[in-house]
């Protein structure tokens, strides 16, 4: 069975926003409330490595792009969600499932002040000991 229909079986109503870039690269949406489970299935149950994942500062809110491979058939699954509240950006830390999520969950921390809840390790990994604390160079916040 492919991927895509072991995913849409598994998650049924936490996925929307389907896009099939290429035959290699999808995407989807889920809410913020559900990413953990989400990587939980597409990690644990259906075997898809975790390659990486990105943060974005967009008019929309905080956008985290989680990006797992199969490895086998060379597709990326990307999976999208959006913190709409950035003055307390937070969503649970997928560090719980494999200590493979820490560091990127640090560097979202650190570069877009995302707090990762449950995260066993929130502290700075790129930035300088004196940088200001809560000012985060990828937001795209400025002074008028």
């Amino acid at each position: 069975m492919e991927i895509i229909q072991q995913i849409k079986e598994k998650l049924k109503d936490r996925v929307s926003d389907w896009h099939r870039h290429n035959q290699r690269r999808i995407y989807f949406t889920v809410n913020k409330k559900d990413i953990r489970e989400v990587a939980r299935v597409l990690f644990k149950d259906l075997g898809l490595r975790f390659a990486t994942a990105s943060g974005i500062d967009t008019p929309l809110g905080l956008e985290i792009l989680y990006h797992f491979s199969l490895d086998k058939s060379g597709q990326i699954i990307s999976v999208r969600t959006i913190i709409e509240d950035k003055k307390n950006p937070e969503i649970d830390s997928l560090a719980v499932i494999s200590e493979a999520f820490e560091w990127i969950e640090r560097e979202m921390w650190e570069m877009l002040g995302i707090n990762f809840i449950g995260h066993p390790n929130l502290k700075r990994l790129l930035l300088a000991d004196e940088w200001p604390q809560e000012q985060y160079p990828l937001r795209h916040e400025h002074e008028s």
